[in-house]
């Protein structure tokens, strides 16, 4: 099934994003000419993984009676000096003091099947063009 992301700009720097019938804002950060009143659309790249790896454990954890409440995900990126680019990326699930050690390693794995990730890993194709008029 095809999907379609409509984008506008509502002025300045800012672009939004239609997608699913949400509007996803986005802005840049003031040092980019923005006024860094959104998440810029990086942000939002690196927020999705994070949040795909927080919908893992939630999910693992529901479906064991395992309480989230002690729970998180904290995901930290390394850029590199030369190239600005994100690097590595590492993601620490946060366990609750009386979560089981047994289940460790899976959720590990359940959050190594994040599709934001697996995404990345396996890129689809690109295609660029331009349309001039309706």
């Amino acid at each position: 099934m095809d999907q379609e992301i409509k984008v506008s700009f509502p002025g300045g720097v800012r672009v939004d994003a239609e997608y699913k019938g949400f509007i996803i804002k986005t802005d840049q950060p003031k040092y980019q000419g923005g006024e860094g009143s959104q998440p810029a659309p990086f942000d939002l790249f690196l927020a999705s993984l994070a949040a795909c790896a927080g919908y893992y454990v939630l999910v693992f954890c529901n479906k064991r009676g395992i309480s989230t409440e002690e729970a998180s995900v904290v995901m930290r990126t390394s850029k590199s000096a030369e190239t600005k680019m994100v690097e590595k990326i590492s993601i620490e699930i946060q366990l609750p003091p009386d979560f089981p050690e047994k289940y460790k390693n899976a959720v590990i794995k359940a959050v190594d099947s994040c599709s934001v990730k697996i995404h990345i890993l396996n890129p689809p194709a690109f295609e660029i063009l331009a349309k001039i008029g309706n």
